[in-house]
């Protein structure tokens, strides 16, 4: 695109110059949780807030890849570890986003101003064909918009654009919740590909999932498929990528998932000599909502001049908007003086606080 008809773009989309994109770490620059391999259900992984779901079609990795596009470094990469040729009916695999319906207020939906949106990116696969990309309003029965793009050229990037009206009758609720859900469709049983493309917001059917969708991915271990420069935006018109520094990505990344370091220890609190320890973590940017823990597999607690460990796993609750308070089940634990200081340290694993939609 030259720079005119570059400008021209930004103009005719009637938004602002920042803040266009709707996509977190559409340049997939951040990836917190590294690859993950052999994966046959949900999960995430590579770069972050983009998930793969995989239902009995297959088995994959996911990774961060340095293979990209002119103005890129990084790409969201699906490999096929285990191909599954003859997918049942009810297979399905699939790339899902999801954003916070607090967000995507600005898009009217459920009034008579709905605005139409556009999603592009770069794609890029060994196998050429037909996909489908669905839009899911989540908040209005599940609605959705399913269109399709085709990748015509092997092992090579291209760019592609798909344009959404607005969705006129039901409102997105303006919570932290699951507001709209895109998924681009891999591979998909015949109950996901009976029905027709639907240009428009309708009702949810199966059929219309990946109406015309003739690729599938987990048909040989050979196959990838890789996508990049992802951008979500008001308007007509695709414009081009926004693309922010890597520290502003973290940080919104963080909102959904984050690492604390806690070889150190951490600082808490007893409740009771046989009960509960709560130990504050601190955090980089406020969680969307109380997380899922995992990642230690043993803890070591001291308390004045008593020290004691176990193995259990702990529990969480989310204090208020701005910390995490984990509760330590003291099980095995024993002598610990009520109301008093407490040092935690973990081991097995840095302690990992998941709060995606």
């Amino acid at each position: 695109m030259s720079k005119a008809a570059e400008l021209a773009a930004l103009i005719g989309s009637q938004t602002a110059l920042s803040n266009r994109n709707l996509i977190i770490n559409g340049a997939m620059q951040v990836a917190q949780r590294g690859d993950v391999t052999g994966i046959t259900g949900s999960s995430y992984g590579g770069p972050d807030r983009f998930e793969l779901n995989a239902s009995s079609i297959g088995t994959f990795t996911i990774s961060q890849s340095s293979t990209a596009p002119t103005g890129f470094k990084n790409s969201w990469k699906v490999d096929c570890t285990t191909a599954d040729a003859s997918p049942a009916s009810g297979d399905l695999l699939r790339v899902s986003y999801r954003i916070e319906g607090q967000d995507l207020q600005q898009l009217a939906y459920g009034t008579s101003g709905a605005k139409a949106i556009t999603l592009s990116f770069y794609v890029r696969s060994n196998k050429t064909g037909t996909y489908n990309v669905q839009f899911q309003q989540i908040d209005n029965s599940f609605k959705q918009a399913v269109l399709s793009y085709t990748i015509d050229s092997a092992d090579t990037w291209e760019f592609k654009s798909i344009t959404v009206p607005g969705d006129t009758s039901g409102l997105i609720n303006d919570d932290n919740g699951d507001g709209l859900a895109l998924f681009w469709i891999l591979g998909a049983g015949s109950t996901f590909t009976s029905g027709s493309e639907r240009s428009t917001y309708t009702a949810f059917a199966n059929g219309d999932v990946a109406p015309t969708q003739t690729v599938n991915l987990a048909d040989n271990t050979a196959n990838e498929w890789m996508i990049t420069g992802v951008q979500l935006e008001v308007g007509e018109q695709a414009t081009p990528f926004e693309h922010r520094s890597f520290g502003d990505e973290l940080h919104r990344c963080q909102r959904y998932f984050q690492v604390a370091q806690t070889k150190v220890g951490l600082a808490g609190t007893t409740n009771g000599s046989t009960e509960v320890i709560y130990v504050g973590v601190p955090l980089n940017v406020p969680l969307r909502s109380a997380p899922s823990i995992s990642g230690p597999t043993s803890y070591a607690a001291r308390n004045a001049s008593v020290s004691s460990s176990s193995s259990n796993t702990p529990t969480t609750r989310m204090d208020n908007a701005n910390s995490c308070m984990l509760s330590i089940d003291q099980t095995g634990f024993s002598g610990f003086t009520d109301n008093r200081f407490a040092c935690i340290h973990f081991s097995g694993g840095d302690l990992k606080m998941d709060s995606e939609l």
